[in-house]
């Protein structure tokens, strides 16, 4: 059977996969002028969807255009830096200019220092192995940094094409329909733009008659969480307003889960305070270490909720690691669940979380 491509984008017909490039929800006649859902929800009600690619894919789709002169704005969200960094950045877009943008920042507390906040991001990107021209502070949902991104992308792009870049799940699709909302003062101009033949999943929004706005599909990263619980799970996990932190005041021998997707034991060491910054619509219950396993035995998917069902049946097996934490304050980040920051102190832990979602320990971000 010959292949059918979307009119719009370019990408293959499919109708097994909503997530990916290419899906439409019906069979098509190999006449019809047909585009996928993506850009059929583009050009009629404006409206931007991610789709996701793996890492492997997307090196391949923008082999096309690495060696072209550009802008990229690597768009990251703030409550899961980590599991949305993409490391390999430089390695996928060449030699391209690179500015950070830090999505969803109404969902951190008021009382963040955003200086800091800034110094803290520049240096993760550093240690990624990513250099960046500039780091902005946003939140698209709100509408918050945008006309001053908007500035800094024209400034930064020195008349070329602007790719935008992130894994699935940052808010994307969100951020572009604002990013050109702001900049051109219109709510349709995606709608009133939109032209065919871009390749391959990509989707170009002309910004003048030369250069374009490039919407690059979600990069998968497989150590988020998101990936392995079910859609109403995820509705749970993902906060929705600023996160309230819940300090917990814990003598070693004591253990924290979430929900029952995750969980920390504090094995050795003084009494310490541990911060949690996680939605807060996400349980936290505390219990002795001794009762940790019988209480997830017993009461997983209920009391110790979610996972739900539909979660169980794909989410991995725990696995653990410990660490021994020294004096500097530190965040012990679950990707794409939350974090718990420790005051500082030599202490021993232990976390669990799903295989494939890797804890990691990092420098205070608050």
């Amino acid at each position: 059977m010959t292949d059918i491509h979307c009119q719009g984008c370019g990408a293959i017909i499919q109708t097994t996969e909503p997530d990916k490039a290419g899906y439409t929800p019906k069979s098509v006649d190999g006449n019809d002028t047909i585009l996928c859902r993506r850009c059929f929800r583009l050009k009629h009600y404006n409206d931007i969807q991610d789709v996701s690619v793996t890492d492997d894919d997307f090196l391949t789709m923008i082999s096309q255009i690495r060696d072209k002169e550009g802008l990229v704005v690597h768009l990251v969200d703030i409550i899961d830096v980590d599991g949305t960094m993409i490391g390999s950045l430089p390695r996928i877009v060449g030699n391209k200019r690179v500015i950070l943008v830090a999505n969803k920042m109404d969902l951190l507390p008021k009382s963040t220092n955003r200086n800091k906040l800034m110094k803290w991001l520049r240096s993760a990107a550093k240690e990624a192995g990513i250099s960046v021209e500039g780091v902005y502070l946003i939140s698209s949902a709100k509408g918050h940094g945008m006309t001053d991104l908007g500035e800094a992308i024209e400034e930064h792009r020195k008349g070329d094409d602007v790719y935008i870049v992130g894994t699935t799940n940052v808010g994307k699709s969100t951020f572009i329909n604002k990013l050109i909302q702001k900049t051109t003062g219109t709510a349709d101009v995606i709608t009133t733009s939109y032209f065919p033949g871009t390749t391959l999943g990509f989707i170009e929004i002309p910004l003048d008659d030369d250069t374009a706005l490039i919407d690059t599909p979600g990069i998968v990263n497989r150590q988020q969480i998101a990936h392995y619980v079910s859609d109403h799970d995820l509705k749970v996990i993902t906060p929705k307003k600023e996160i309230k932190p819940r300090v917990y005041q814990l003598n070693n021998q004591q253990t924290l889960y979430f929900g029952g997707l995750a969980r920390l034991d504090f094995i050795k060491g003084e009494r310490q305070s541990f911060v949690c910054y996680f939605s807060n619509e996400l349980a936290i219950h505390r219990t002795k270490l001794k009762n940790a396993d019988n209480l997830l035995k017993e009461h997983r998917g209920g009391l110790l909720s979610p996972p739900d069902e539909k979660t169980l049946e794909i989410l991995p097996a725990m696995t653990e690691q410990t660490h021994r934490l020294t004096q500097e304050k530190t965040d012990i980040v679950f990707p794409g669940l939350g974090w718990i920051t420790v005051p500082g102190g030599s202490i021993t832990i232990t976390v669990h979380s799903p295989k494939s979602v890797r804890v990691s320990l990092r420098q205070s971000l608050i």
